[in-house]
Formats: C-alpha cells, sequence, structure tokens
C-alpha cells in the first residue's frame, strides 16, 4: 500500500483501494455470503457473481475467491472477461480479484480498454500505468487526485467565473503541492505515467495536463485537453474566448495567437486546428507514442515495442471503426 500526502502538508493518511465505496448493511451482506456460500455446491451463475462482484464486504470477498478458485481456469475467463467489458466499474473488481489470484494481466487489459472505444481518461491513465506498476494502488491514486480537488474546494469561490477557479487550481497544484515539469529528465519515461507522476510531483506537458484535468472534472469544470504540435496544454471554451493552460509553465495562461507564436518558435506552421480539444484517444495513444520513443531512448527496446504495440491497436481500432 502507498502513503500518499493528500493536504500538501506534512500528514499524511494511508488510503485502501476502495476507500469512499458506500457498503451494505451488514444484514445484507450477511444474506449476500450466505447465497454465495449456499450457491457452491451447485455452482453459482455468472448473473449471480457479477451481482456480487462489486461489493466491498471482506466477507463476500472471501468467499468470491474460494470460489473462483474452486472454479480455476473457467472462473480466470470468467474475470477476464469481465476485465474486456465495456463496465469499468466490474472491470475493476474482476481485476482486482485477478490479481489476487495472480492471474492478472494488465497489458491484456489495457487492450480491451483499446478495442472497447469505452475511452475514459481517468481509466485509460491508470490502466496504462499498470502495465508498468502490474500492482498499483488504484485508490492511493484517486484518493490523491481527490485531496486535491478537495483543497481546490477550500479556496474556490462558487460565484467564482472559471478563469478565477483555474487560478486557484494552478496555486494550489503547482504552488502547494509543487508540481512542475521535468526539465531536467524530460525522456524518462516515469513522466508519463500517472501514479509516478503524482508520487513524484513532475512529468512532462501531457502528464501534467492529465492531472489537472482530472482535478477540474471533480471540481465540475468544464476543460478540455489540447494536444498542440510539439506541445500539450489544457483549453477553456466556455467564455467568449477560449483562454489555454500551459500546465508544463506552472499554469501560465495563454491566448491563441501566444500559441500559434510558440509554434512558429517551434518551426511549425499553426492550423486554427491545432488549438481544438483533443480526443481521449488520441490523448492516449500519444502517451504510448511518448513511452515508446522514451524507452527506445533508454535503450529498453521491448518496452519500446510493446507501447508502439499499443499505438498501432489504437490506431487500427479507430480504423475499423471509422470503416464500420
Amino acid at each position: 500500500m502507498t502513503n500518499w500526502d493528500t493536504t500538501g502538508g506534512d500528514r499524511q493518511r494511508r488510503i485502501s483501494p476502495f476507500d469512499g465505496v458506500s457498503g451494505l448493511p451488514r444484514l445484507r451482506f450477511a444474506f449476500r455470503l450466505h447465497r454465495v456460500q449456499s450457491e457452491s455446491t451447485s455452482a453459482p451463475s455468472h448473473d449471480a457473481l457479477l451481482t456480487l462482484l462489486d461489493d466491498v464486504s471482506p466477507s463476500v470477498r472471501a468467499a468470491l475467491l474460494a470460489e473462483f478458485a474452486r472454479r480455476g481456469p473457467p472462473g480466470i475467463e470468467f474475470l477476464r472477461a469481465v476485465v474486456r467489458s465495456s463496465n469499468r466499474v466490474l472491470a475493476w473488481h474482476a481485476a482486482w480479484y485477478l490479481n489476487e489470484l495472480k492471474f492478472s494481466d494488465p497489458v491484456a487489459e489495457f487492450r480491451g480498454f483499446i478495442r472497447s472505444l469505452n475511452y475514459e481518461l481517468e481509466t485509460g491513465s491508470l490502466l496504462l500505468s499498470r502495465v508498468h506498476t502490474p500492482d498499483l494502488d488504484v485508490g492511493a491514486c484517486c484518493g490523491a487526485l481527490d485531496g486535491m480537488a478537495a483543497r481546490c474546494r477550500e479556496l474556490i469561490i462558487e460565484s467564482a467565473g472559471v478563469r478565477d477557479k483555474c487560478r486557484v487550481l494552478n496555486r494550489v497544484l503547482f504552488h502547494e503541492y509543487g508540481f512542475r515539469g521535468n526539465i531536467e529528465h524530460y525522456t524518462d519515461p516515469l513522466n508519463s505515467f500517472l501514479d509516478c507522476v503524482l508520487q513524484r510531483r513532475k512529468g512532462i506537458p501531457i502528464s501534467l495536463s492529465i492531472v489537472y484535468l482530472l482535478v477540474a472534472q471533480r471540481l465540475g469544470l468544464a476543460l478540455e485537453p489540447v494536444g498542440l504540435p510539439g506541445h500539450f496544454v489544457v483549453g477553456c471554451y466556455v467564455e467568449d474566448a477560449p483562454f489555454y493552460i500551459d500546465v508544463f509553465d506552472r499554469g501560465v495562461f495563454r491566448t491563441p495567437e501566444e500559441l500559434f507564436v510558440i509554434l512558429r518558435q517551434n518551426h511549425v506552421v499553426p492550423r486554427a486546428s491545432d488549438l481544438a480539444p483533443t480526443p481521449v484517444r488520441e490523448v492516449l495513444c500519444r502517451c504510448c507514442r511518448n513511452l515508446a520513443g522514451h524507452f527506445a531512448t533508454a535503450s529498453d527496446h521491448d518496452r519500446a515495442r510493446l507501447f508502439a504495440g499499443f499505438v498501432e491497436d489504437f490506431e487500427a481500432t479507430y480504423e475499423r471503426n471509422a470503416s464500420a
């Protein structure tokens, strides 16, 4: 289990992967556990198992672990099918059981996510991190993001506009928590994994933008990822004139004209479409493309090929869907 500083100060708390999940009344726990145990002699149906899969009661989890272990390969295949399904909540719980049973396959889970077409930024970022860290503490990552959002709520005036709320987000992330761009070791692959960015509080433009967006989502702020050629920012389109947040430069607000100047300085001919929101699929695919390049720079060719393969999966899935 990982300790995370969720306050911006010295106090730390230990977060369970299932913190914040409300349980059922104890009597209902007992009833559901009894049902699993009573059905074990006649094999509970898949539907019965699915109704119990997201139950976080220790007694129910112990009973289900015993049931899946008893079933052997069919039980493992059932869990893997749930992991590949479009229900991301049940998929997380099925992955937990697979991990406990030592049959978790993070690479297959991420490929299943790619092919599901059910793209969601937080889920995809965590699944990507699990490829690198199979025993990733998902609850700790979510708890860290929740903690930053809670701190922002303490400072935000609800009547304030989006721009002022983003100023508060900048204060919390870049000053209180100390997130920054890893200029010294830009190609370090750890800069691209969400859990590592949250722990080390440094990353590259796209990974810092993901952290910013995930905290903003918790605050109800309508912000979008914007993948510029050679750079990545966060965009806001709800005001009369859009503005952009350069998270690699500690949240500096930029106008479209300023971003065009940056692109020209990088020898890129700017286009209006460069400033449009980037789909989640493209955000995650770009993370994989970066990782393929950064692992290649580190001479880790096996991992470079792995993440290049994910890029191919994203592109092939998009092409199949576009032509369907």
